[in-house]
């Protein structure tokens, strides 16, 4: 109880209190943090048996950070790592199918997917199946109408939330990436098209924003 609401490290505040408020722990963004400062977090993390997941680690940090803290497990796709205090209990009521337009947008995908997991929900992935070659995406019309929430990632012009949403009747969180040429300029393109979806029921995250998606399809997913 003495590290309640929160135990401060002297350069962080971890937040205990907010798996009570949230239903999971606190998730450490590691771009920005040193591998000290990640490695000290996970740390007080740990001591509480919380589940970890640390977003935005490249290799060459994860390296760094194996030599502070064991025991930690590496997700090189969606540049994240975890460890499991305890198991993972599913408390998803259905499926989040996670769906990306190219394998360029695997990585931020891989985030969404990571999350969703690691907070209780039966996740599936249908990757590459973009508005280029619609063909692939109506080919899993089944799959699209089996998942409970549909979280849709989409760099270039970012049509595919609105087609996915066309088709189905669940929730749809749109992820805009930052891949595309000069005019997509780093994603801004896909998120402003996103967010003029004329589909009814897409709701949009940021650029390249796979965990707000994960944790906010988990939130959906226990209604």
């Amino acid at each position: 109880m003495r590290h309640l609401p929160f135990e401060d490290l002297g350069f962080a505040k971890v937040d205990h209190h907010r798996a009570l408020r949230q239903g999971f722990p606190e998730v450490i963004m590691g771009q920005g943090k040193t591998p000290r400062e990640i490695a000290g977090i996970v740390r007080a993390l740990r001591r509480r048996r919380a589940n970890v997941l640390v977003t935005r680690v490249d290799g060459e940090k994860m390296a760094r950070l194996r030599k502070l803290v064991t025991g930690l497990s590496y997700h090189a796709e969606a540049r994240a790592l975890t460890w499991l205090g305890k198991p993972i209990k599913i408390t998803g009521k259905g499926t989040i199918l996670v769906v990306c337009a190219g394998t360029s947008d695997i990585p931020v995908a891989e985030e969404a997917v990571i999350t969703a997991t690691l907070m209780g929900n039966r996740v599936e992935r249908l990757f590459d199946v973009g508005v280029a070659g619609i063909h692939r995406l109506l080919e899993n019309r089944a799959r699209l109408d089996a998942a409970a929430v549909l979280i849709v990632v989409a760099g270039m012009e970012g049509a595919l939330p609105s087609v996915v949403a066309g088709l189905i009747d669940k929730p749809v969180i749109a992820v805009p990436t930052s891949i595309g040429y000069g005019a997509s300029f780093h994603g801004l393109a896909a998120l402003l098209g996103m967010l003029n979806s004329c589909a009814a029921g897409v709701t949009v995250v940021n650029i390249d924003n796979g965990f707000g998606a994960g944790f906010a399809a988990s939130l959906i997913n226990r209604v």
